[in-house]
């Protein structure tokens, strides 16, 4: 189990943290770069210079729109799902030989 870890040094809102990570370090670095860019949008648009408040509205946000886009790929995959239903219906109606159950 011979894992390639990496200690990857990373700023997010004025801080340093070095993180571990396996793989490609641009990752952890992307990572790194999109919660600092959170944690500065909503320090942009409230009053609070709390870092650790910041964080967790920065946190709140990300969420957000996590879960956005899981309810969104998940009403998409709904949607998949009965349209290939109809079609196979579609399909055993058309099919000659099949048999009603």
């Amino acid at each position: 189990m011979d894992k390639n870890v990496n200690l990857v040094p990373v700023e997010i809102y004025g801080q340093t943290y070095n993180l571990r990570g396996e793989g490609d370090t641009s990752y952890i670095t992307d990572l790194a770069a999109f919660v600092d860019r959170k944690m500065r949008e909503v320090s942009d648009n409230t009053a609070t210079v709390d870092s650790l408040k910041v964080a967790i509205l920065a946190a709140l946000n990300i969420a957000d729109e996590h879960f956005q886009v899981k309810g969104a790929q998940h009403e998409r995959h709904r949607g998949t799902t009965q349209r290939l239903q109809r079609l196979v219906e579609l399909l055993d109606r058309a099919l000659p030989g099949k048999k009603e159950a």
